[in-house]
């Protein structure tokens, strides 16, 4: 077999969404004829630990890991948290609103760690793994951001050994949706650029997982860029049931919940909806996995409806497919954010699999609006289409069985991902012969 040295930060056991892309693809890339051997961190500073999603590792694979050095320490300490508290993304918090220590440790993170926190595990990984392939030649080099780390580490590989890169955008790097947030000088905000742009010259090959991040990198670097979307994998959805087993019309959005995708219209209609017929709140139920900003609770009771919502702790992936045979519905939501155009997560994918109806709230142009019309799973809702969407939740508490029926049905093989491995193993044969 050909083998390919993957570089990513996050592993398992690290749970959450950044592990889901890589860890799907090396569990399939033995099928299509390469040997995947997966560089990690030992000791990462990730938002959940999921030992579950170590089933999905192929038996044999070569796993290198060693320690890497983050601030984080140093961020818990003057902030008063705890060593083993976790360090959520995306600026989540779930207990208060940041403060000075918060907004301190923001600007600090934004102009002196640059591309992001694991700087500092670039030049050790850059010779451990120079004296690594010097013994044990590949035939590929790939790294996946965020963080964007892993791409520096690359391409200093490829600069001494010559191997061709393939460098994968699980989300944009200046134009991802809380850049804004970082709290930039004028020089760090030209250094971050000046990284990406040197990043997208020198790969030999650049994926990303939408048509809309592919246009807005060309107007950063002019080149050929790849899509493969995220997907869902068909080994786990076989035990889904076709018709729900709660007794509540539930609702469910699964994953963190942040401040930018606090669904503030959803609110308002399902208020509104009980406000007409108060029959709902005894048949409805709105479940929040994961965390939750604390923004997001305080509009639940703005609008009183502490009663129709429960808030669940994260469940393990192993678990997340019998939680959606309890799911009447999905929520998936976009976060209010100048790309949101751009943004196409891979829950959406996951809903997919699950054959629920979705009810997106975003932009009803953008990426994932377009996955849900072409794919015809759901239904997307900007933020002023209130009456639109109470008009769609009545009709979905009219018409679950049928929808559900209809959706289990429906096929989108293309998303599966083993077609999308195969898509993957297409573009790196390409890349090698170039």
């Amino acid at each position: 077999m050909k083998k390919v040295l993957i570089i990513t930060y996050y592993w398992p056991p690290s749970g959450g969404a950044g592990v889901q892309r890589w860890l799907k693809f090396v569990k399939y890339l033995r099928e299509f004829g390469w040997e995947p051997i997966v560089y990690t961190a030992e000791n990462p500073e990730v938002p959940v630990i999921d030992e579950t999603l170590t089933k999905d590792i192929p038996e044999g694979i070569t796993v290198l890991r060693t320690k890497v050095w983050e601030p984080y320490q140093i961020y818990k300490r003057l902030s008063g948290r705890k060593q083993s508290d976790r360090i959520q993304t995306a600026f989540l918090s779930e207990k208060k609103k940041p403060g000075t220590i918060e907004n301190l440790s923001i600007w600090i993170r934004g102009n002196f760690f640059i591309p992001d926190a694991r700087r500092f595990w670039i030049k050790p990984s850059v010779k451990y793994l120079s004296r690594y392939l010097n013994d044990n030649p590949v035939d590929l080099i790939i790294s996946t951001g965020p963080p964007h780390s892993m791409h520096l580490i690359a391409m200093h590989l490829k600069g001494k050994t010559q191997i061709p890169w393939l460098a994968d955008f699980r989300d944009p790097w200046t134009n991802i949706d809380f850049y804004h947030q970082l709290k930039l000088s004028r020089s760090a905000d030209q250094k971050h650029r000046q990284l990406e742009k040197k990043v997208l010259h020198s790969a030999d090959a650049v994926t990303v997982i939408s048509q809309g991040m592919a246009a807005d990198f060309n107007r950063i670097v002019s080149r050929n860029y790849h899509v493969i979307t995220n997907g869902y994998d068909e080994d786990d959805f076989r035990n889904i049931e076709d018709h729900p087993i709660h007794d509540k019309f539930r609702i469910a959005h699964i994953g963190s919940l942040v401040k930018t995708r606090n669904p503030v219209v959803f609110w308002q209609a399902l208020k509104e909806l009980i406000h007409e017929n108060p029959d709902i709140s005894e048949k409805i139920e709105i479940a929040l996995t994961g965390n939750v900003d604390i923004s997001v609770k305080e509009s639940v009771k703005e609008f009183g409806l502490e009663k129709v919502v429960v808030y669940q702790e994260y469940i393990p992936h192993a678990e997340l497919y019998q939680e959606f045979n309890k799911t009447a519905a999905l929520l998936l939501l976009i976060n209010d954010t100048p790309n949101a155009n751009l943004i196409l997560t891979g829950k959406l994918f996951e809903y997919l699999g699950a054959k629920r109806p979705i009810i997106c709230i975003g932009p009803t142009e953008g990426n994932s609006a377009k996955i849900l019309m072409e794919t015809k799973a759901g239904h997307c809702f900007d933020q002023k289409s209130k009456q639109e969407l109470k008009e769609y939740v009545t009709f979905l508490l009219s018409h679950q069985s049928d929808i559900i029926s209809t959706l289990s049905i429906a096929k989108n093989t293309e998303y599966t991902r083993r077609n999308l491995t195969g898509m993957l193993v297409e573009l790196i044969n390409r890349t090698i012969k170039a």
